[in-house]
This record gives C-alpha cells, structure tokens and sequence, in this order.
C-alpha cells in the first residue's frame, strides 16, 4: 500500500526511520532531497547531508540558505571506503542524540566497482541494526538508472521506499543478517600474488617484507604509513584472534596495491569496527575500525574455511 506522506514522514510507528528515495532524474533528486532537507531543518532537527560533492553542490545551490543546523559533507572523500560510512553516521547521531537527527546519505554513485557496491549494501543492511531503536531518519538517494542489481538491493536494505511526495513499505526489505551473508561472496583470486606465511614470532618480518614491496610498487611515502599501519592490525588479529598464525598475500592491479590476510578464525559480529572505538574499552573492534579508517577498500569474508581480509590501497 502506498500513501502520500510529508517529505521524511515515517510509515512504519518506529524510532528509526531508514528509506531509500528511488529517483529517476536529476528533478526527482532535487525535489525529494530538497524537500526532506527543508522540512527537517525547518523544524530544527540538525541534519548531515553527506552526497557525492557534484551533488553537494548543486543542492547548496537550489536550497540557498537553509534554517536550523546542517552538516555537509562530500560522500566521494567521506565514504570512498564504504567501510567508513557508518562511523560517519553514527558520530553525527551521537552528537545530537537528544534532537531527533536526520541524515541524507549517497552511498552508491555511478563509477562505483562492484566490489565497493557490494560493501555499500553491507553497510546498508548493517545500518538496520546499528541504529535499532534510536530516534533518527536515515534517508538514502538511488538512481534507478543505475545497473542492477543496485536498485533491487536498496529494496531489501531498507524498511521504506519512497519517490516524490510518496513513501510506503517496502516488500522486498530483508533480514539485515542475511543480506549480510548474501555479501559473503568467495573473492576471486589474484594472479602470481607475494605469498608469506606468518606467526606471533614473525609479524616483524611480515611488516618488513609489506613495507619493501609497497615502496618497490611506487607506493607514496604517506600511503606506505597507511599501507603498513591496516597490515599490521590485520596479520595482529589473525595472531590473537585467528588461531596463532595466518597468511599475507600481495599484489598489484593497474592503480591499488591490495593485501590478504587468511586465518582460521572469523568475525562473529557483523558491526565489529564500524563505530569510532572506545580508546578504554574492553570489548576490541580498535583493528578492524583502523583498516577501515586507512584503507580505499576493505573486504571481509568470513566462510567455512575462515576470515579473509582484504585491504585496498590506492596508488597515487
């Protein structure tokens, strides 16, 4: 059933409210974007417009000045790593825990690789779950032009749908744990990649050997830093976490420099290192939240055989 409703009103009776806005036009855009930003901020709800910086613009222009409390941040640096994305949301919403908050978010955009589309559906569905029972909306832009299966994903990552002026349940949302393991596709495997295999007395070695080949690779000095830090936490967990040892690959494709490690072991929570650490907590996610801060990608796999964790560092 489909009803007419306000701009971001909700059609499910709950605290969080998480909708895609299917769209098939740049006017489309602009009115259900603009519409739901006018309306939230008119009612001093503070909100993050996090959308592709082309976007970005063009919405500043049309809105002009805007009442109340607004963020804008550009989703190509923000959410390159779809990985990041949730991090960015959910330090927003605990700013402003207190005043309802609401979100614009672009996850996926035309030139986006299948490999970070995939993870950008992960984030979505996970999205479900992170923000359970919180009082915030989460509105989230799909081009219908884009290929498939992106729009039918957005489907079953999200309770509502809506296009202008229009919002209704969606009957094809999905169980977010399940979308989860949709994602868990076997990675494909490289060509002739740098293979070490490695334990607690050897992860010195390991860090060596990554940091040579990234520089013989032309990888930037700053990016190395960033580079040796994400393999370092990754070859780390598979020690503590992954049965003592584990497994580093290495290769090249024509602008990334990409690292594997493969372990025994698994992730048991889906959400482990999408929020900003707790520097005193106990409860970990520090390593996993750090490859996700300094990587262009980050791909986790966790199947029978066990965890396999891949890092994405663009050259340049």
């Amino acid at each position: 059933m489909t009803r007419n409703a306000p701009p971001g009103g909700p059609v499910r009776a709950a605290a969080f409210r998480h909708s895609a806005l299917l769209h098939a036009s740049p006017e489309e855009y602009l009115k259900g974007v603009g519409d739901f930003v006018r309306a939230q901020a008119g009612r001093g709800r503070p909100l993050l417009v996090a959308v592709p910086e082309e976007r970005l613009r063009i919405l500043r222009d049309v809105l002009g000045p805007t009442p109340g409390d607004v963020t804008w941040v550009d989703m190509r640096q923000a959410g390159r790593n779809p990985g990041r994305i949730l991090s960015l949301l959910q330090d927003f919403a605990d700013r402003h825990a207190d005043r309802d908050p609401c979100i614009v978010s672009e996850p996926v955009w035309r030139g986006r690789t299948a490999a970070e589309v995939r993870e950008a559906v992960r984030h979505e569905a996970l999205v479900n779950l992170a923000f359970a029972g919180r009082h915030a909306t989460v509105l989230c832009p799909y081009d219908t032009a884009l290929p498939e299966p992106i729009p039918a994903q957005a489907r079953r990552t999200h309770p509502v749908l809506g296009g202008p002026g229009e919002r209704s349940d969606s009957p094809h949302y999905a169980d977010p744990l399940a979308v989860c393991r949709d994602c868990d596709t076997p990675l494909p495997d490289p060509a002739d990649p740098v293979v070490l295999h490695f334990g607690e007395r050897s992860l010195g070695t390991v860090r060596d050997a990554a940091t040579d080949w990234a520089q013989a690779a032309g990888l930037s000095p700053r990016r190395r830093t960033d580079w040796l830090l994400a393999i370092n936490e990754a070859a780390s967990n598979s020690v503590r976490h992954g049965g003592g040892q584990g497994t580093l690959r290495m290769w090249r494709t024509a602008d990334t420099l990409v690292a594997e490690t493969q372990d025994p072991g698994g992730l048991t929570d889906p959400l482990v290192g999408r929020r900003r650490p707790d520097p005193l907590s106990p409860a970990g996610g520090r390593g996993v939240w750090m490859m996700h801060q300094l990587c262009d990608l980050v791909e986790t796999r966790t199947l029978p055989s066990g965890l396999t964790v891949r890092l994405h560092v663009r050259l340049g």
